[in-house]
């Protein structure tokens, strides 16, 4: 999502129209929930994706055509037959598709993009609200950023009182619709991207850390040795940060958000991180090690008071079971379980 918006507010910059395709019904086996975007240029090239095959190739027709006609619109799909025997899909599916297009020409456009993205890098909170449906007036349409603090960046004519309706009753709903005096829109909620800590900077550190980016996951690579944690070794990780030591976590802050994931390379470090992030509310804890070096462990942890819900939180051994034995294979069922536990918690959201 930070990269979509990042790339419209340099193009609106550069001074070139943009088009976003944003995903707002999805019923039966649609390949994409709701809240899924794809960016589409002015040359058909795309960056994310609405689920690929015939449904995104449809909305990237649709949309290349909104350049030259100047308008916005609600775009319909229905996946039977022959669309679904080559997506894959057990059955149908169907939904809506809203292609906006971002004119260079509005400023609104590039204010709005900015700020989101801005929120966005500082993994900040807040809802999108669009007004979607056809209009003659493409410069006039309400698009803006509502903050955390329901500060508005944008246009948006609407009473304060109707806006803060929404975004109550939004709750943990994904991106869907509102009424209002005959407009519809579009609520998007911006919640802030994941951060994965990760413990040790050996041979599966460097595999994780490039999966984990590439699928959207913010990593900190923390070890107690700078010849391993750099970055030369991590080249593409947000952050690398030399520790005194693995006990020692000052100015280290894991929220209710973070994941937690521990391949240091003993289990005496094992154990020291894991008490340690056992006292923090991450979202997810995970430690590599076999069976029996885990059992070990939990019973130190035991007799340091540490209860049995504590150590119910630990996802270990670390990973999905798919067999893997090689750092790459290791790497690929490690952040598969944190895609499949971020999917399961941001349903809930």
């Amino acid at each position: 999502m930070l990269e979509i918006y990042e790339e419209c507010a340099k193009l609106l910059q550069a001074g070139r129209d943009v088009v976003l395709a944003t995903v707002f019904e999805a019923r039966g086996s649609a390949p994409r929930t709701a809240g899924a975007k794809m960016l589409v240029r002015e040359d058909g090239s795309i960056l994310g994706t609405i689920g690929g095959g015939r449904l995104e190739h449809d909305a990237v027709e649709v949309a290349r055509r909104l350049f030259d006609s100047r308008q916005s619109v609600i775009h319909r799909f229905e996946l039977t037959g022959n669309d679904v025997a080559a997506m894959d899909m057990i059955c149908g599916g169907s939904g809506e598709v809203w292609l906006q297009l971002l004119t260079a020409a509005d400023r609104n456009n590039l204010i709005v993009c900015q700020a989101t993205a801005g929120a966005l890098g500082r993994r900040e909170s807040g809802w999108l609200i669009t007004e979607i449906g056809s209009r003659d007036n493409v410069a006039d349409r309400q698009f803006c950023l509502i903050g955390a603090d329901r500060s508005v960046t944008g246009r948006l004519h609407r009473e304060s009182d109707q806006v803060d309706e929404w975004l109550a009753s939004a709750g943990k709903l994904p991106a869907h619709t509102e009424v209002a005096a005959e407009e519809r829109f579009l609520i998007e909620p911006i919640r802030p991207g994941r951060t994965v800590f990760i413990f040790g900077a050996g041979h599966v550190s460097q595999q994780v850390v490039p999966l984990c980016e590439n699928v959207g996951f913010r990593t900190v690579v923390l070890d107690d040795r700078e010849e391993y944690a750099n970055q030369t070794r991590f080249p593409v990780a947000s952050a690398i940060r030399v520790m005194d030591s693995f006990e020692n976590w000052e100015g280290l802050t894991v929220d209710e958000t973070g994941f937690i994931v521990i391949l240091t390379r003993g289990h005496v470090f094992d154990k020291t991180v894991l008490a340690k992030a056992l006292r923090t509310p991450a979202a997810y804890v995970g430690m590599i090690g076999s069976r029996r070096k885990r059992d070990k462990i939990y019973q130190a942890l035991r007799e340091e008071c540490f209860s049995q819900r504590d150590i119910d939180r630990v996802h270990s051994p670390i990973g999905l079971d798919i067999g893997a034995e090689t750092p790459a294979e290791l790497a690929v069922s490690i952040v598969g379980e944190l895609i499949k536990v971020r999917a399961a918690q941001d349903s809930c959201r």
